[in-house]
């Protein structure tokens, strides 16, 4: 049998940690802040007051890819409701600049996208996701409060299915 690896965590969506309850957002996520691959800063406080859906993910990360359509979709989605009613879309590319610049290129999305490089896997962490795998999603809601984490990769239908279950509530 194979050692598990820290290349195998993140690669197995199946050991990428348990779930904690909701709660407070731990304040490095709303003062984090990191380059965009324009260069530009990308603060998520000033996604602040809505509600916000974070995703961690990786140019080598094989679920990580399949799923951004369903990210770039559910954003495309989003922005087209009225006013601040849309959900704001964020991803988190755990990797180094130029391959994250160089697969945009190739494959650009509708949402921002910040360069959290190895800080991205200790945000994770404190986000609930102990083991750092890949990708992983969290949805904050207009308190910033964590009101939903998921390892492993996460289809547009239940991103829908999340938006109308806890916009309801």
């Amino acid at each position: 049998m194979k050692p598990i690896t820290r290349r195998t965590m993140l690669l197995s969506p199946c050991l990428a940690g348990a779930w904690a309850p909701p709660a407070a957002a731990d304040p490095a996520l709303w003062s984090a802040e990191f380059q965009q691959p324009s260069g530009q800063a990308l603060k998520l406080a000033s996604f602040r007051g809505r509600w916000l859906v974070l995703n961690f993910w990786a140019t080598w990360c094989a679920p990580c890819i399949k799923e951004l359509p369903d990210f770039d979709q559910f954003h495309r989605d989003e922005q087209a409701r009225p006013g601040r009613e849309g959900w704001q879309v964020v991803g988190l590319a755990v990797d180094g600049p130029t391959p994250v610049r160089d697969f945009l290129k190739r494959r650009p999305v509708s949402f921002p996208i910040g360069l959290a490089g190895m800080n991205g896997t200790d945000l994770m962490k404190k986000l609930g996701n102990s083991r750092g795998g890949l990708p992983f999603t969290v949805i904050a809601n207009l308190k910033g409060e964590i009101v939903w984490r998921r390892p492993g990769e996460t289809p547009l239908a239940l991103l829908r299915e999340q938006r109308q279950k806890l916009a309801a509530s």
